[in-house]
Protein backbone atom coordinates (compact mmCIF):
# COMPACT_ATOMS: atom_id res chain seq x y z
CA UNK A 1 0.00 0.00 0.00
CA UNK A 2 1.01 3.62 -0.52
CA UNK A 3 2.15 5.58 2.52
CA UNK A 4 0.54 9.01 2.31
CA UNK A 5 2.96 10.30 4.94
CA UNK A 6 5.74 9.99 2.35
CA UNK A 7 3.75 11.63 -0.43
CA UNK A 8 6.50 13.02 -2.65
CA UNK A 9 9.94 12.07 -1.32
CA UNK A 10 11.73 12.78 -4.60
CA UNK A 11 9.71 14.89 -6.99
CA UNK A 12 10.73 14.05 -10.56
CA UNK A 13 12.03 16.75 -12.86
CA UNK A 14 10.78 15.30 -16.16
CA UNK A 15 8.11 12.95 -17.51
CA UNK A 16 6.48 12.08 -20.81
CA UNK A 17 2.90 12.45 -19.53
CA UNK A 18 1.72 14.50 -16.56
CA UNK A 19 -1.64 13.27 -15.23
CA UNK A 20 -3.49 15.69 -12.95
CA UNK A 21 -5.98 13.88 -10.73
CA UNK A 22 -5.51 10.69 -8.75
CA UNK A 23 -9.01 9.27 -8.97
CA UNK A 24 -10.03 6.16 -10.94
CA UNK A 25 -9.74 7.97 -14.29
CA UNK A 26 -6.26 9.29 -13.52
CA UNK A 27 -4.94 5.97 -12.26
CA UNK A 28 -6.53 4.04 -15.12
CA UNK A 29 -4.81 6.40 -17.55
CA UNK A 30 -1.48 5.98 -15.77
CA UNK A 31 -1.79 2.18 -15.86
CA UNK A 32 -2.68 2.16 -19.56
CA UNK A 33 0.28 4.44 -20.32
CA UNK A 34 2.72 2.25 -18.39
CA UNK A 35 1.42 -0.84 -20.19
CA UNK A 36 2.72 0.84 -23.35
CA UNK A 37 6.02 1.76 -21.73
CA UNK A 38 5.17 5.47 -21.53
CA UNK A 39 6.58 7.34 -18.55
CA UNK A 40 4.03 9.21 -16.45
CA UNK A 41 3.55 11.10 -13.20
CA UNK A 42 0.21 11.40 -11.38
CA UNK A 43 -0.35 14.50 -9.24
CA UNK A 44 -3.14 14.36 -6.66
CA UNK A 45 -4.05 17.04 -4.12
CA UNK A 46 -5.53 14.61 -1.56
CA UNK A 47 -4.28 11.63 0.43
CA UNK A 48 -5.25 8.01 -0.32
CA UNK A 49 -7.69 6.36 -0.37
CA UNK A 50 -10.22 8.79 -1.79
CA UNK A 51 -13.94 8.29 -1.29
CA UNK A 52 -16.74 9.77 -3.42
CA UNK A 53 -20.52 9.64 -3.44
CA UNK A 54 -21.35 7.07 -6.12
CA UNK A 55 -23.41 3.93 -6.62
CA UNK A 56 -20.38 1.59 -6.46
CA UNK A 57 -21.74 -0.96 -8.94
CA UNK A 58 -19.59 -2.23 -11.82
CA UNK A 59 -21.18 -4.26 -14.59
CA UNK A 60 -19.38 -6.91 -16.62
CA UNK A 61 -18.16 -4.44 -19.26
CA UNK A 62 -16.50 -2.25 -16.67
CA UNK A 63 -14.82 -5.29 -15.15
CA UNK A 64 -13.56 -6.37 -18.57
CA UNK A 65 -11.96 -2.95 -19.08
CA UNK A 66 -10.43 -3.17 -15.60
CA UNK A 67 -9.04 -6.60 -16.48
CA UNK A 68 -7.35 -5.03 -19.53
CA UNK A 69 -5.65 -2.71 -17.04
CA UNK A 70 -4.52 -5.64 -14.91
CA UNK A 71 -7.07 -5.14 -12.11
CA UNK A 72 -9.13 -8.28 -11.46
CA UNK A 73 -12.00 -7.97 -9.01
CA UNK A 74 -13.26 -10.90 -6.94
CA UNK A 75 -16.01 -11.24 -4.34
CA UNK A 76 -13.32 -10.62 -1.73
CA UNK A 77 -13.39 -7.03 -3.02
CA UNK A 78 -17.16 -6.61 -2.89
CA UNK A 79 -20.40 -8.43 -3.62
CA UNK A 80 -21.81 -9.87 -6.85
CA UNK A 81 -25.11 -8.89 -8.42
CA UNK A 82 -26.78 -10.58 -11.37
CA UNK A 83 -29.07 -8.01 -12.91
CA UNK A 84 -31.16 -4.86 -12.57
CA UNK A 85 -34.58 -4.41 -10.96
CA UNK A 86 -36.92 -1.46 -11.64
CA UNK A 87 -39.64 -0.86 -9.10
CA UNK A 88 -42.31 1.75 -8.39
CA UNK A 89 -45.44 1.74 -6.24
CA UNK A 90 -47.30 -0.49 -8.71
CA UNK A 91 -44.78 -2.60 -10.64
CA UNK A 92 -41.59 -4.59 -10.23
CA UNK A 93 -39.58 -5.68 -13.29
CA UNK A 94 -36.35 -7.71 -13.26
CA UNK A 95 -33.67 -8.26 -15.89
CA UNK A 96 -30.72 -10.60 -15.43
CA UNK A 97 -27.43 -10.16 -17.25
CA UNK A 98 -27.19 -12.54 -20.19
CA UNK A 99 -23.39 -12.69 -19.84
CA UNK A 100 -21.23 -12.14 -16.80
CA UNK A 101 -22.11 -10.63 -13.46
CA UNK A 102 -21.80 -7.25 -11.82
CA UNK A 103 -19.97 -6.49 -8.61
CA UNK A 104 -20.54 -3.82 -5.98
CA UNK A 105 -17.25 -2.44 -4.64
CA UNK A 106 -16.79 0.25 -2.01
CA UNK A 107 -15.17 3.27 -3.66
CA UNK A 108 -12.12 3.45 -1.32
CA UNK A 109 -11.38 -0.21 -2.07
CA UNK A 110 -11.53 0.34 -5.83
CA UNK A 111 -9.39 3.46 -5.51
CA UNK A 112 -6.76 1.61 -3.46
CA UNK A 113 -6.62 -1.25 -5.99
CA UNK A 114 -6.12 1.16 -8.90
CA UNK A 115 -3.49 3.18 -7.03
CA UNK A 116 -1.54 0.06 -6.10
CA UNK A 117 -1.71 -1.23 -9.68
CA UNK A 118 -0.54 2.12 -11.07
CA UNK A 119 2.41 2.18 -8.68
CA UNK A 120 3.30 -1.44 -9.45
CA UNK A 121 3.19 -0.65 -13.18
CA UNK A 122 5.82 2.07 -12.67
CA UNK A 123 3.76 5.26 -12.52
CA UNK A 124 5.11 7.87 -10.12
CA UNK A 125 2.39 9.00 -7.72
CA UNK A 126 2.59 12.36 -5.98
CA UNK A 127 -0.01 12.61 -3.19
CA UNK A 128 -0.86 15.77 -1.24
CA UNK A 129 0.65 17.72 -4.10
CA UNK A 130 0.02 21.12 -5.67
CA UNK A 131 0.54 22.09 -9.28
CA UNK A 132 0.93 25.42 -11.05
CA UNK A 133 0.71 25.46 -14.84
CA UNK A 134 2.37 27.89 -17.24
CA UNK A 135 0.64 30.12 -19.74
CA UNK A 136 -0.79 28.55 -22.89
CA UNK A 137 1.99 29.78 -25.19
CA UNK A 138 4.11 26.61 -25.24
CA UNK A 139 5.26 25.34 -28.62
CA UNK A 140 3.91 22.02 -29.91
CA UNK A 141 7.27 20.27 -30.17
CA UNK A 142 8.85 21.61 -27.00
CA UNK A 143 8.50 20.15 -23.52
CA UNK A 144 6.64 22.43 -21.14
CA UNK A 145 7.07 22.88 -17.43
CA UNK A 146 4.70 22.93 -14.50
CA UNK A 147 5.55 23.75 -10.92
CA UNK A 148 4.76 20.76 -8.71
CA UNK A 149 5.37 21.17 -4.99
CA UNK A 150 7.54 24.17 -5.72
CA UNK A 151 9.78 22.39 -8.26
CA UNK A 152 9.76 22.45 -12.06
CA UNK A 153 8.44 19.32 -13.79
CA UNK A 154 8.87 19.10 -17.56
CA UNK A 155 6.36 17.13 -19.62
CA UNK A 156 5.27 16.54 -23.21
CA UNK A 157 1.60 15.62 -22.73
CA UNK A 158 -0.87 16.79 -20.10
CA UNK A 159 -3.93 14.78 -19.03
CA UNK A 160 -6.69 16.40 -16.98
CA UNK A 161 -8.41 13.72 -14.91
CA UNK A 162 -9.44 16.11 -12.16
CA UNK A 163 -13.19 15.62 -12.10
CA UNK A 164 -16.38 17.53 -12.81
CA UNK A 165 -14.97 20.95 -11.90
CA UNK A 166 -11.71 20.35 -13.77
CA UNK A 167 -9.18 23.19 -13.52
CA UNK A 168 -7.21 21.64 -16.39
CA UNK A 169 -10.28 21.87 -18.61
CA UNK A 170 -10.63 25.57 -17.89
CA UNK A 171 -6.90 26.23 -18.23
CA UNK A 172 -6.76 24.47 -21.61
CA UNK A 173 -9.81 26.32 -22.94
CA UNK A 174 -11.70 23.05 -23.45
CA UNK A 175 -14.66 23.87 -21.22
CA UNK A 176 -17.21 24.67 -23.93
CA UNK A 177 -20.00 22.20 -23.37
CA UNK A 178 -23.69 21.40 -23.42
CA UNK A 179 -24.81 20.75 -19.85
CA UNK A 180 -28.04 18.87 -20.35
CA UNK A 181 -28.93 17.94 -16.78
CA UNK A 182 -27.91 18.65 -13.21
CA UNK A 183 -29.13 16.45 -10.37
CA UNK A 184 -28.07 15.83 -6.79
CA UNK A 185 -27.05 12.52 -5.25
CA UNK A 186 -26.91 11.41 -1.61
CA UNK A 187 -25.19 8.16 -0.62
CA UNK A 188 -25.38 6.13 2.61
CA UNK A 189 -24.15 2.63 3.54
CA UNK A 190 -26.22 0.37 5.78
CA UNK A 191 -25.08 -2.68 7.72
CA UNK A 192 -27.60 -5.20 6.46
CA UNK A 193 -27.40 -8.34 4.32
CA UNK A 194 -28.43 -7.71 0.69
CA UNK A 195 -32.00 -8.91 0.18
CA UNK A 196 -31.69 -9.57 -3.57
CA UNK A 197 -29.01 -10.26 -6.15
CA UNK A 198 -30.01 -7.21 -8.21
CA UNK A 199 -29.15 -3.56 -8.22
CA UNK A 200 -32.57 -2.15 -7.39
CA UNK A 201 -33.76 1.12 -8.90
CA UNK A 202 -36.81 2.43 -7.02
CA UNK A 203 -38.72 5.21 -8.76
CA UNK A 204 -40.36 7.81 -6.55
CA UNK A 205 -42.09 11.15 -6.94
CA UNK A 206 -38.98 13.32 -6.91
CA UNK A 207 -36.20 10.95 -7.88
CA UNK A 208 -34.76 7.46 -7.77
CA UNK A 209 -33.29 5.43 -4.94
CA UNK A 210 -30.93 2.74 -6.12
CA UNK A 211 -29.53 0.07 -3.86
CA UNK A 212 -26.33 -1.87 -4.62
CA UNK A 213 -25.00 -4.82 -2.59
CA UNK A 214 -21.34 -4.10 -1.74
CA UNK A 215 -20.63 -6.79 0.88
CA UNK A 216 -22.31 -9.79 2.45
CA UNK A 217 -23.47 -7.49 5.24
CA UNK A 218 -23.68 -4.08 3.57
CA UNK A 219 -25.66 -2.21 0.92
CA UNK A 220 -25.07 1.17 -0.69
CA UNK A 221 -28.15 3.36 -1.11
CA UNK A 222 -28.03 6.41 -3.40
CA UNK A 223 -30.87 8.86 -3.92
CA UNK A 224 -30.87 11.00 -7.07
CA UNK A 225 -33.11 14.04 -7.38
CA UNK A 226 -33.47 17.42 -9.06
CA UNK A 227 -34.50 19.00 -5.76
CA UNK A 228 -31.74 21.04 -4.17
CA UNK A 229 -33.65 21.81 -0.97
CA UNK A 230 -34.13 18.23 0.07
CA UNK A 231 -34.91 16.97 3.55
CA UNK A 232 -32.20 14.31 3.57
CA UNK A 233 -33.47 12.65 6.72
CA UNK A 234 -36.82 11.92 5.03
CA UNK A 235 -35.50 10.27 1.84
CA UNK A 236 -36.61 6.75 2.79
CA UNK A 237 -40.13 7.97 3.59
CA UNK A 238 -40.96 7.84 -0.11
CA UNK A 239 -39.84 4.19 -0.34
CA UNK A 240 -41.63 2.30 2.45
CA UNK A 241 -40.50 -1.18 1.38
CA UNK A 242 -36.83 -0.19 1.40
CA UNK A 243 -37.33 1.75 4.63
CA UNK A 244 -38.74 -1.39 6.26
CA UNK A 245 -35.73 -3.45 5.19
CA UNK A 246 -33.31 -0.82 6.51
CA UNK A 247 -35.21 -0.16 9.72
CA UNK A 248 -32.80 -0.50 12.63
CA UNK A 249 -29.79 -1.16 10.38
CA UNK A 250 -26.55 0.45 11.44
CA UNK A 251 -25.44 3.36 9.24
CA UNK A 252 -21.79 2.59 8.50
CA UNK A 253 -20.83 5.64 6.44
CA UNK A 254 -21.51 9.32 6.80
CA UNK A 255 -24.01 10.47 4.20
CA UNK A 256 -22.15 11.97 1.25
CA UNK A 257 -23.60 14.31 -1.33
CA UNK A 258 -22.53 15.22 -4.82
CA UNK A 259 -23.77 16.45 -8.17
CA UNK A 260 -24.71 14.18 -11.05
CA UNK A 261 -24.08 16.09 -14.28
CA UNK A 262 -24.89 15.13 -17.84
CA UNK A 263 -22.34 17.04 -19.90
CA UNK A 264 -20.98 16.72 -23.43
CA UNK A 265 -17.89 18.73 -24.30
CA UNK A 266 -17.42 20.14 -27.77
CA UNK A 267 -13.76 19.03 -27.69
CA UNK A 268 -11.85 16.81 -25.23
CA UNK A 269 -8.29 17.31 -26.52
CA UNK A 270 -6.06 19.74 -28.35
CA UNK A 271 -2.56 19.05 -29.64
CA UNK A 272 -1.00 18.58 -26.19
CA UNK A 273 -3.78 18.35 -23.60
CA UNK A 274 -6.41 15.62 -23.16
CA UNK A 275 -9.26 15.24 -20.68
CA UNK A 276 -10.38 11.93 -19.16
CA UNK A 277 -13.09 10.76 -16.79
CA UNK A 278 -15.61 13.30 -15.54
CA UNK A 279 -13.30 16.11 -16.61
CA UNK A 280 -14.06 15.09 -20.22
CA UNK A 281 -17.84 15.07 -19.77
CA UNK A 282 -20.20 12.79 -17.90
CA UNK A 283 -23.49 10.92 -17.88
CA UNK A 284 -26.11 10.85 -15.16
CA UNK A 285 -25.21 8.50 -12.30
CA UNK A 286 -28.40 6.48 -12.83
CA UNK A 287 -26.74 4.82 -15.87
CA UNK A 288 -24.01 3.24 -13.73
CA UNK A 289 -21.56 3.79 -16.60
CA UNK A 290 -19.34 6.62 -15.35
CA UNK A 291 -16.43 4.43 -14.22
CA UNK A 292 -16.71 2.09 -17.21
CA UNK A 293 -16.39 5.09 -19.54
CA UNK A 294 -13.31 6.28 -17.63
CA UNK A 295 -11.57 2.92 -18.01
CA UNK A 296 -12.32 2.75 -21.76
CA UNK A 297 -11.17 6.33 -22.22
CA UNK A 298 -7.90 5.50 -20.45
CA UNK A 299 -7.16 2.65 -22.84
CA UNK A 300 -8.02 4.80 -25.89
CA UNK A 301 -5.98 7.74 -24.61
CA UNK A 302 -2.87 5.64 -24.01
CA UNK A 303 -3.15 4.20 -27.53
CA UNK A 304 -3.46 7.70 -28.94
CA UNK A 305 -0.48 9.08 -27.03
CA UNK A 306 1.51 6.03 -28.08
CA UNK A 307 0.79 6.94 -31.71
CA UNK A 308 2.27 10.40 -31.17
CA UNK A 309 -1.00 12.31 -31.60
CA UNK A 310 -4.25 12.89 -29.72
CA UNK A 311 -6.35 12.60 -32.87
CA UNK A 312 -7.23 8.95 -32.22
CA UNK A 313 -8.53 9.92 -28.79
CA UNK A 314 -10.61 12.78 -30.19
CA UNK A 315 -12.28 10.26 -32.49
CA UNK A 316 -12.70 7.50 -29.87
CA UNK A 317 -14.12 9.61 -27.04
CA UNK A 318 -17.59 10.28 -28.54
CA UNK A 319 -17.92 6.62 -29.54
CA UNK A 320 -17.22 5.54 -25.96
CA UNK A 321 -19.92 7.86 -24.63
CA UNK A 322 -22.58 7.40 -27.30
CA UNK A 323 -24.50 4.49 -25.74
CA UNK A 324 -24.30 5.70 -22.11
CA UNK A 325 -25.55 9.14 -23.17
CA UNK A 326 -28.44 7.56 -25.09
CA UNK A 327 -29.42 5.45 -22.08
CA UNK A 328 -29.04 8.42 -19.76
CA UNK A 329 -31.27 10.56 -21.95
CA UNK A 330 -34.00 7.91 -21.78
CA UNK A 331 -33.77 7.59 -17.99
CA UNK A 332 -33.82 11.35 -17.51
CA UNK A 333 -36.85 11.68 -19.77
CA UNK A 334 -38.72 9.22 -17.54
CA UNK A 335 -37.57 11.17 -14.48
CA UNK A 336 -38.74 14.50 -15.89
CA UNK A 337 -42.12 13.24 -17.14
CA UNK A 338 -43.74 11.17 -14.35
CA UNK A 339 -46.78 10.24 -16.46
CA UNK A 340 -44.50 8.79 -19.11
CA UNK A 341 -42.62 6.86 -16.41
CA UNK A 342 -45.92 5.31 -15.25
CA UNK A 343 -46.69 4.14 -18.78
CA UNK A 344 -43.13 2.89 -19.31
CA UNK A 345 -43.23 0.80 -16.13
CA UNK A 346 -46.60 -0.65 -17.18
CA UNK A 347 -45.22 -1.53 -20.62
CA UNK A 348 -42.11 -3.16 -19.12
CA UNK A 349 -44.27 -5.19 -16.74
CA UNK A 350 -46.60 -6.37 -19.53
CA UNK A 351 -43.85 -7.19 -22.05
CA UNK A 352 -41.70 -10.00 -20.66
CA UNK A 353 -38.12 -9.78 -21.87
CA UNK A 354 -38.22 -6.11 -22.87
CA UNK A 355 -36.15 -4.89 -19.93
CA UNK A 356 -33.66 -7.73 -20.53
CA UNK A 357 -33.29 -6.62 -24.16
CA UNK A 358 -32.79 -3.01 -23.10
CA UNK A 359 -30.22 -4.12 -20.53
CA UNK A 360 -28.37 -6.08 -23.21
CA UNK A 361 -28.35 -2.94 -25.35
CA UNK A 362 -27.11 -0.87 -22.41
CA UNK A 363 -24.21 -3.25 -21.85
CA UNK A 364 -23.34 -3.29 -25.56
CA UNK A 365 -24.31 -6.91 -26.17
CA UNK A 366 -27.04 -5.89 -28.61
CA UNK A 367 -27.68 -2.84 -30.76
CA UNK A 368 -30.05 -0.35 -29.13
CA UNK A 369 -31.33 0.52 -32.59
CA UNK A 370 -32.24 -3.10 -33.31
CA UNK A 371 -34.15 -3.36 -30.01
CA UNK A 372 -36.07 -0.18 -30.76
CA UNK A 373 -36.90 -1.24 -34.32
CA UNK A 374 -38.02 -4.69 -33.19
CA UNK A 375 -40.10 -3.46 -30.27
CA UNK A 376 -41.29 -0.06 -31.56
CA UNK A 377 -44.67 -1.12 -33.04
CA UNK A 378 -45.83 -2.88 -29.88
CA UNK A 379 -44.44 -0.18 -27.56
CA UNK A 380 -46.03 2.56 -29.66
CA UNK A 381 -49.40 0.84 -29.57
CA UNK A 382 -49.11 0.33 -25.80
CA UNK A 383 -48.36 4.01 -25.30
CA UNK A 384 -51.37 5.02 -27.39
CA UNK A 385 -53.81 2.62 -25.77
CA UNK A 386 -52.55 2.75 -22.18
CA UNK A 387 -55.11 4.04 -19.72
CA UNK A 388 -52.41 5.65 -17.63
CA UNK A 389 -52.80 9.39 -17.08
CA UNK A 390 -51.41 11.67 -19.75
CA UNK A 391 -47.72 12.53 -19.20
CA UNK A 392 -47.16 15.56 -16.99
CA UNK A 393 -43.78 17.12 -16.51
CA UNK A 394 -42.19 17.08 -13.07
CA UNK A 395 -41.70 20.58 -11.68
CA UNK A 396 -38.16 21.89 -12.09
CA UNK A 397 -36.26 22.56 -8.90
CA UNK A 398 -35.80 26.18 -8.01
Amino acid sequence: MIDSRNSHPASPSKTEVLVVGGGPAGFATAIALRQRGIDCVVVEACSPAIDKACGEGLMAGAQASLACLGVHLTEADGHAFHGIRFEDSAHRVDARFSHGIGIGVRRPRLHALLAARAEAAGARLLWDSRIQLPGREFEPEVCCSAIVNGKALRFRWLVGADGQASSIRRWAGLDRSRTQSLRYGFRTHYRVAPWSDYVEVHWGRAGQLYVTPVASDCVCAVYLTRERRLNRSAILGEFPEVALRLNGAEIVSQQRGGVSVTRKLLCVADDRVALAGDASGSVDSITGEGLAMSFRQALALAESIGSGSLELYRQAHPRIGRLPHATGALMLMLDRWPGLKVRAMRILASNPGLLSELLSAHTGEESLTSVIVRRAPRIGWSLLTSDAPAPSRAPDSQ
